[in-house]
């Protein structure tokens, strides 16, 4: 009688750690996805395409630059595919993906080397990136940047 009692006790607890486990299993999936789409925009600022880009952002798009300015959606996609600003390579690190609903809030250090107006850098941001999932795709809402020293 007393197991039964102790099984009773135990059954709601059981529910929700199974009830916990399924949305940490769609989550994982949805960190792989988000963490694809950043890879996926890695990819298409150092070999633009126009097409690429137009697909991984949303039309709402605000692009913080660490200097204070930012640019929207056509901003944007025009300043990398006209060579305005040119990536050679961009190192992503420390990345971390929460996700709360359909919105993913991806924090990392970005390492790059660039030509800016003609002249070779290298830059260091730590970056905020917001993404949107919209009929099933992550899409780039929002990004911040700072200079890391």
């Amino acid at each position: 009688m007393r197991a039964i009692f102790c099984l009773l006790m135990a059954l709601p607890i059981l529910g929700q750690v199974a009830f916990a486990q399924g949305p940490a299993i769609e989550s994982t999936k949805d960190d792989k996805a988000v963490a694809a789409a950043v890879e996926s925009l890695r990819k298409a600022m150092i070999d633009p395409d126009k097409a690429v880009l137009d697909r991984l952002t949303l039309d709402q798009l605000s692009y913080g630059h660490s200097s204070g300015m930012v640019e929207d959606k056509a901003a944007f996609i025009g300043a990398l595919t006209s060579g305005k600003s040119d990536f050679v390579t961009i190192d992503l690190s420390g990345q971390t993906i929460v996700i709360v609903e359909k919105t993913a809030l991806v924090r990392h250090i970005l390492s790059a080397t660039n030509i800016d107006g003609g002249k070779p850098g290298q830059i260091k941001l730590s970056v905020l990136l917001i993404w949107q999932k919209v009929k099933g795709e992550w899409r780039l809402l929002a990004r911040q940047a700072v200079k890391v020293p």
